[in-house]
């Protein structure tokens, strides 16, 4: 959790906060909230770059780093793309880690088989 309180210094107190807690579904909820404010602001690269240092985070994870990430961090990708502009969602996904695409695409797919979407 260290590495995220760098790379999101607004985020550090808050970080500090559920770090304490040992609460990292927290801190990635954190972070989301975060990305989804720069996504109104139109920041379109700088959310690029946070995702993929998530991806760095992802890769040295251990599996519950990486399950948390998976049903959090990309899960989020689909409110993301609700929610912004189709060229923002666009350019992110075309910037998007490789292996983060290929999991936000088997969620999708996984979600059309469950709940029809």
């Amino acid at each position: 959790m260290e590495y995220l309180k760098f790379f999101y210094p607004p985020l550090r107190n808050e970080i500090t906060q559920l770090s304490l807690q040992d609460n990292f579904a927290g801190v990635i909820q954190a972070t989301i909230n975060y990305l989804r404010r720069l996504l109104q602001e139109s920041k379109v690269n700088i959310i690029a770059h946070h995702i993929k240092l998530m991806d760095m985070i992802y890769k040295n994870g251990d599996s519950y780093v990486k399950s948390i990430i998976e049903n959090i961090f990309v899960r989020s990708f689909e409110s993301f793309k609700k929610h912004g502009k189709i060229q923002h969602w666009k350019l992110l996904y075309q910037n998007m880690p490789v292996s983060f695409q290929v999991i936000y695409n088997e969620q999708r797919k996984q979600d059309r088989i469950f709940f029809g979407k």
